[in-house]
């Protein structure tokens, strides 16, 4: 008896040894890569190019950032930004958890027709071309509204929504009918309100997407500058220091010290860090959400 206690014992403590250096190893691998971005981005970009920058900045410098501001453009493209991710995420939320819950009515005699096209969606497209001329003759382009329109359902988030409302019992609805409620007023105050773990969950995938995306801005805003997001303009940013190598100080005076240079190095560190920034500060708020909502989003029956 005493035998097998001992080697439970010392089962786990091999077990919680290794499992402790396993999250270790992983949280490193996982975290350096940011933390590596960091140091480069608040190091002075001549010093960079010598190499040997790990987790901590060699000659610490905020020029990099000040040279990514220098023009004034990037305060307007960031409201920009963050305009059309909040109206995005929360319209995309709405309308996308109003038609889950139409879908998952069993009464709904069309449910499984519907279902089945927004399902195909996610496998054809009609591509590129057609989706530029279908933009330009809805009258979209150079307008804030094409930001928001494209992306007010996603399949996908579709799908997730609408198993997780499958999930809820239905005799809340069958009660809230027989109070006399109305479907919009079920949805409004009883589903919407339930759904709170998975949308939380798809609201941060929609809010990062709109955040991080560019290429809808070249396609259909490149000539309206005040529709430019922050993505596109570091995106530029990024491809005019690559291409001129151009530095930073004839944009801060012919007196700035020489060492006041920028490198598609430096630069590329700071656009990364101002990109994520935002999101980094929202999801510690949605983390709890975001396991539960995953899960019982991807369970279907």
């Amino acid at each position: 008896m005493k035998i097998g206690i001992k080697t439970t014992k010392i089962e786990d403590v091999v077990f919680n040894t290794f499992n402790t250096i396993f999250m270790i190893i992983l949280v490193v691998v996982t975290l350096y890569p940011f933390l590596n971005t960091l140091a480069i981005s608040f190091n002075a970009a001549g010093d960079t190019l010598k190499g040997g920058i790990y987790i901590w900045p060699r000659e610490w410098t905020t020029f990099n950032y000040r040279s990514i501001f220098a023009t004034g453009f990037l305060y307007h493209a960031f409201f920009i930004s963050l305009s059309r991710t909040v109206v995005s995420t929360i319209l995309n939320l709405f309308f996308t958890t109003m038609l889950a819950y139409t879908l998952s009515r069993k009464e709904f005699f069309l449910r499984k027709f519907i279902t089945t096209v927004f399902v195909l969606t996610m496998y054809f497209n009609a591509g590129l071309i057609p989706s530029y001329f279908l933009i330009k003759s809805l009258g979209l382009r150079g307008h804030f509204l094409v930001y928001i329109i494209p992306t007010m359902i996603g399949a996908f988030n579709l799908i997730v929504i609408r198993t997780y409302i499958k999930s809820l019992p239905d005799s809340m609805i069958e009660a809230a009918k027989i109070d006399g409620a109305g479907e919009f007023s079920i949805f409004i105050k009883i589903i919407f309100p339930l759904c709170k773990p998975v949308l939380a969950v798809v609201g941060l995938f929609v809010a990062v997407g709109a955040w991080n995306t560019w290429f809808d801005t070249f396609l259909y805003a490149s000539s309206e500058q005040n529709l430019s997001t922050l993505q596109y303009e570091l995106m530029k940013l990024l491809s005019t220091s690559m291409q001129t190598g151009t530095t930073a100080a004839a944009q801060f005076g012919a007196g700035a010290h020489q060492s006041n240079t920028v490198t598609p190095q430096s630069i590329r560190a700071a656009s990364t860090v101002v990109a994520a920034l935002p999101i980094l500060l929202v999801y510690p708020f949605l983390q709890k959400y975001f396991v539960v909502g995953l899960n019982v989003g991807s369970v279907k029956e």
